[in-house]
């Protein structure tokens, strides 16, 4: 199923200010709020719809790839990796702030009670990312390509599942906030009375505290391990442009979320080809007899070898396109060209026989250069540069 536009989901334009951006996300998710749409699938889809959207949007690198190529260019990208809706408040809960204590998701649909005793479900810390680079030859970035990166990493403990606790009662209440995972401070001022809540410093906000470490992973609830990742590169992508892999970066300390993997491109320098944006160009030497007489040659593309057709009284320089044999767009639609730039050969060596055949063209007046010639090679060479710039 086609996914929707996101200035759409929003209802925004496209000249939208992030302001504006950001007003309409925080009435939306209001509206399609969880809490306020209890078992409403339908509400639960469109509060995770709004909350990609918004991602892709307040982020100006990840709008403008957008605005260009559309949902294609965003694919593998670093958004839409939310797991539930907890990941949502995780990410965006800062522009739903009250400004006294809890937000105001809390006031408006839970009566003023935190979200933590439900939505915290590890006890640990989060695992950090991981950054790697992966080196393509241009074969691989015109037509994509996938890709098995071997990485060392942090995994979950498979003997704890990864809670570090050594046993199923390896975990007690916190004392200090009483498993809450939290801590209220009541104030009173003119105003009137307002609590403010904080994680629990001695459990982290879990609410937990650990007994009875595993003995496998010594509590950590992860272990370093060679991993295997499957990673596909879609075509058209450019050096320096990168993948994020949700989740697939160090595991969390103690069930805490994984990290992300963030997969950096570069390209391997070829031996026949220079990429130019999705063009790529070939420098073909012909003969001078091919350059006066014209004729087909053989010239190698990216799919393989191809024939093309060499007009008569084709110049040095000259620059011959080849339709879509270059890189394919990024977006998927269609593909660069291919510029064969025409070199005709001198060669270094020559035989007698050879030698005196050149003296004997050297009679004839089309051999040699006229002056109305020189200007026409300027005219040319100016029509080249605008192919190259």
């Amino acid at each position: 199923m086609q996914k929707r536009d996101y200035y759409e989901i929003l209802g925004v334009s496209r000249t939208a200010s992030q302001d504006e951006i950001k007003k309409s996300y925080r009435k939306l998710a209001l509206q399609y709020h969880p809490d306020k749409n209890p078992n409403n699938p339908d509400a639960e889809k469109k509060f995770k719809e709004c909350a990609e959207a918004y991602e892709v949007l307040r982020d100006a690198d990840k709008r403008a790839r957008y605005d260009r190529f559309g949902h294609e260019g965003m694919r593998s990208s670093d958004f839409g990796g939310f797991r539930d809706v907890d990941d949502i408040f995780s990410a965006f809960g800062d522009i739903f702030g009250g400004g006294f204590g809890g937000s105001i998701f809390e006031e408006v649909f839970t009566g003023g009670r935190s979200r933590s005793g439900r939505a915290r479900s590890y006890t640990g810390t989060a695992g950090s990312d991981l950054k790697i680079k992966l080196k393509l030859s241009l074969e691989e970035v015109a037509k994509g390509a996938k890709k098995n990166l071997k990485i060392k990493k942090h995994v979950s403990c498979s003997t704890c599942s990864g809670t570090g606790a050594g046993s199923s009662d390896g975990y007690r209440r916190c004392e200090y906030c009483n498993g809450s995972g939290e801590i209220r401070q009541v104030s009173r001022s003119v105003f009137g009375q307002f609590v403010n809540i904080t994680p629990c410093s001695n459990c982290g906000g879990s609410g937990k505290i650990l007994s009875i470490p595993c003995k496998s992973c010594d509590g950590e609830g992860r272990k370093q391990s060679n991993e295997t990742i499957e990673v596909t590169i879609p075509a058209g992508v450019s050096e320096g442009q990168y993948l994020t892999l949700r989740n697939q970066g160090n595991a969390g300390r103690r069930d805490g979320p994984a990290g992300d993997l963030i997969v950096v491109i570069e390209e391997e320098h070829h031996d026949s080809f220079i990429r130019k944006g999705d063009d790529i160009i070939y420098d073909l030497l012909v003969s001078y007899p091919v350059a006066v007489m014209g004729g087909d040659v053989e010239v190698p593309t990216l799919n393989g070898r191809v024939r093309m057709k060499i007009d008569p009284g084709t110049p040095s320089g000259r620059i011959l396109r080849m339709r879509g044999k270059g890189i394919q767009h990024l977006n998927g639609g269609g593909s660069g060209d291919q510029l064969v730039r025409i070199n005709v050969w001198v060669p270094k060596k020559v035989t007698a026989k050879e030698k005196e055949l050149i003296r004997e063209l050297e009679k004839y007046q089309n051999i040699h250069p006229k002056e109305s010639d020189q200007s026409e090679n300027k005219s040319f060479f100016e029509k080249i540069k605008d192919v190259f710039n």
